[in-house]
């Protein structure tokens, strides 16, 4: 038996039995994992109350090398109370722990994907002018960090550049644009939201409005559930 610790974010909690909780958790060094916490639900000083989503909790596990590990420990080291009074940023957040939850692949650290996390819910305690416009940066960068990251400027199948003013075909499970010589996608997006979403993807904002940062988190969310298998 091997023990972890780490800073983690919780993105799921699932009761069992009359005590037990089964927390699903983003580790900053071993990735997701899932960790049985015994007693959780009865107050265990040992947890104390830190099985809450959208805080920073430093965890304690005891690792058998199974898929369920043991939580020994939990402890909030950064308190983000602010985005549960806001319901824009709580939404904001709930979106990308379920993102989190089910894209990042088990025990893969993702250094990425965890920055991205900790950036997005730092700024939405902070008090985002624009959730949705952070939500959907955060996502183009998860996307990216595990390998499904969305090319907005060059056709994904033979790589010839789309010129700037032009709409294009968007295929997310491919990964990007498609051109018609290669079969096109599914998906048409006008020039504005392609350069919107290239200024979103380097981590630029400034000429993203929140109409176009609407639009292109409906393209993310669409993209992860591909790739994810999940419902949206």
């Amino acid at each position: 038996m091997t023990q972890i610790e780490s800073d983690a974010l919780v993105v799921r909690t699932v009761e069992v039995g009359e005590s037990d909780v089964v927390a699903t958790l983003m580790t900053e060094r071993a990735g997701k994992i899932a960790a049985l916490a015994r007693g959780a639900r009865k107050g265990s000083r040992r947890m104390g109350g830190a099985l809450e989503p959208v805080h920073t909790v430093s965890v304690l596990l005891d690792d058998r090398g199974q898929e369920l590990t043991t939580l020994k420990e939990a402890r909030i080291v950064r308190l983000r109370s602010a985005v549960a009074s806001n319901l824009e940023a709580l939404e904001a957040a709930g979106i990308a722990l379920r993102w989190a939850r089910h894209v990042f692949p088990l025990r893969t650290p993702e250094p990425g994907g965890w920055l991205a996390l900790v950036e997005l819910l730092d700024g939405l305690d902070a008090g985002s002018r624009s959730p949705h416009r952070d939500l959907a940066r955060a996502g183009l960068s998860m996307l990216s960090a595990i390998g499904y990251g969305l090319d907005f400027a060059r056709c994904v199948a033979c790589g010839r550049v789309c010129p700037d003013g032009r709409r294009a075909g968007l295929d997310q499970a491919r990964g990007g644009l498609v051109c018609r010589s290669c079969g096109g996608g599914s998906t048409v997006i006008a020039a504005g939201l392609r350069r919107a979403a290239m200024d979103l993807a380097r981590g630029g904002s400034v000429d993203v409005t929140d109409a176009d940062a609407r639009q292109i988190l409906a393209l993310v969310d669409r993209a992860m559930a591909l790739h994810a298998g999940f419902d949206r």
